[in-house]
């Protein structure tokens, strides 16, 4: 027998009492906020349990007024955990995925939600935090009894995800930590992954790095690449300042993509580098601006002077790397998320952070 979810223990146990004479036709069952606080759990958990139980027609739900019990002659129902219906839904937002970030996040998640007899539904907010908004919305319409995560990229947290994690509804976030929040992280150690690849390019005797992002510069994974890379020089006894890095492209951010704004990109990457001629390589904080930062440099004709490292990267059939990468365990932690949001949903309401192991994959030439 699968293990009762909280909404199910609420919507079980009232069942029961019916049953039993408890509660009998006309009279009114416990409140949303009542079970919330009895059974220490949300009132979307309390919600839904009441809902089940009005989709069956055991009780009617009267706004403002409560839940009263229709129907007593009930020996014929079963409990919601012994059914045998089809395994719970859970959902799925991210802010987009590709085949250098985010695809195979989705392939460990469709593998484990296949071991648990799960059902995900995929909503993208394309790095609009409206659109997360209503993605969010539309999963909890659905009935969900859980959240997967990818923030949208964005200095302040979405105050429906702050909503919900409040009322201690499952909430897993994945790759983009949100710090301060009650929500539960699974990723990368960001800082220690930046700091080992910048660690490769100082010991190399490259002393003069540019590190170059997108211009949120302070969202939870940025800012820890950003640390990593600090710490690194600084363990080398070396200094680096923002002076010395390119912080304001904008075409790698979803919200921002179009041709256009990808011809600016690269017209300030080329301006930074002909005024900066004292740069040695470059720390990409994402493979896409990696590609940016080496078009300029083939077009400069200093694409073999010039090394590259970056985060992330698309692998091929003959195992070509065009940089050298920090390579994220995407799979492990779409699996990972899945199994911790479980945990969640039976009840478990500690808040934890899983960090996957990385590794550093080399390129095949000089653009290590």
């Amino acid at each position: 027998m699968k293990k009762q979810t909280l909404y199910e223990k609420i919507n079980n146990d009232l069942l029961a009492d019916i049953k039993n004479g408890i509660y009998t036709v006309g009279m009114r069952v416990p409140t949303e906020k009542e079970l919330s606080e009895k059974y220490s759990v949300s009132r979307i958990t309390s919600k839904k349990a009441l809902d089940k139980l009005a989709e069956r027609g055991i009780i009617n739900r009267i706004p403002g007024k409560g839940s009263f019990v229709m129907n007593a002659d009930i020996q014929g129902f079963k409990d919601v955990v012994t059914e045998g219906r089809e395994g719970a839904l859970i959902g799925v937002v991210m802010d987009g995925f590709g085949a250098s970030f985010g695809s195979e996040i989705l392939h460990g998640i469709v593998q484990e939600c296949r071991k648990h007899d799960l059902n995900f539904v995929l909503r993208l907010s394309y790095g609009n935090k409206e659109e997360e908004t209503k993605a969010i919305n539309e999963l909890m319409e659905l009935g969900v009894s859980g959240i997967i995560i990818m923030c949208v990229h964005d200095e302040n947290y979405n105050s429906t995800i702050l909503k919900y994690a409040i009322e201690k509804f499952p909430i897993v976030s994945i790759d983009r930590r949100m710090k301060g929040i009650p929500v539960s992280y699974v990723g990368t150690d960001n800082h220690l992954a930046a700091k080992d690849l910048t660690d490769l390019l100082l010991d190399k005797g490259f002393d003069n790095v540019c590190l170059v992002s997108h211009m949120l510069m302070d969202t939870s994974t940025i800012s820890d690449r950003k640390a990593g890379f600090i710490d690194s020089h600084l363990e080398h006894g070396l200094i680096t300042t923002s002076s010395s890095w390119i912080t304001n492209l904008k075409s790698t951010l979803p919200s921002y993509s179009s041709e256009q704004v990808v011809k600016e990109d690269i017209v300030r990457v080329r301006d930074f580098i002909q005024a900066n001629d004292q740069i040695q390589a470059f720390f990409a904080l994402e493979y896409d601006i990696a590609r940016i930062v080496y078009k300029v440099l083939r077009e400069l004709k200093l694409e073999e002077k010039l090394p590259i490292v970056c985060f992330d990267g698309i692998g091929n059939i003959i195992n070509e790397v065009m940089f050298t990468h920090v390579k994220q365990d995407e799979e492990g932690i779409g699996a990972k998320s899945v199994a911790l949001l479980l945990d969640k949903i039976k009840g478990d309401s500690s808040v934890e952070t899983i960090l996957v192991p990385h590794k550093i994959v080399l390129a095949n030439e000089l653009t290590y």
